[in-house]
């Protein structure tokens, strides 16, 4: 009887209405900033990015240079061809990863192929624009390039999201003038 008692007991607790869950009328207010506080965040996110670089590259150990502009490369097998300079037609085997918890391949170019392009002019980063005229053909280097000299607040709309700090491993293959 005890049972049949504690049973109905459930059956009649469980099979009352649920309680709504609360509604918020308010709306949500959009935040405000002026073109200072604008300034001055990404100011401290270029900062915070290249501390987080300089971590990364400390960990790995890599003798790396840093440009003006921030990119940072170390060649770690040097080549001895020709000096790459603007207007050349270079030729680059490569791998792009993201500088992030796990390194994450992009792309490669053991699936998209060698990518040929023009220093200065062709559409790709203006940070690998400006670390492969440090480069020579036969050179072998690292590229890390901050958000700013890769893709930006935007990111490539494909593997490489907004905000993105690019490692590249690079072998120059061949450059020759225009």
């Amino acid at each position: 009887m005890r049972i049949l008692f504690l049973i109905s007991i459930f059956f009649l607790v469980s099979c009352q209405p649920k309680q709504d869950a609360e509604v918020f009328d308010e709306p949500i207010s959009e935040i405000s900033i002026t073109k200072e506080e604008s300034i001055e965040m990404h100011r401290m996110w270029v900062k915070d990015e290249s501390y987080k670089i300089d971590r990364y590259i400390e960990r790995h150990n890599w003798n790396a240079i840093s440009s003006p502009s921030g990119v940072r490369y170390c060649i770690y097998e040097k080549g001895n061809g020709t000096s790459v300079e603007e207007d050349m037609l270079i030729t680059v085997e490569f791998e792009v990863r993201l500088i992030d918890s796990d390194t994450t391949l992009c792309y490669t170019s053991d699936k998209n192929g060698e990518h040929t392009f023009l220093v200065g002019m062709d559409n790709v980063e203006s940070g690998l624009h400006e670390a492969v005229k440090y480069l020579h053909v036969g050179d072998r280097a690292y590229i890390i390039l901050p958000h700013f000299a890769a893709h930006g607040l935007l990111g490539d709309m494909n593997k490489i999201p907004p905000l993105s700090t690019v490692l590249y491993d690079i072998y120059v293959v061949d450059a020759k003038n225009k």
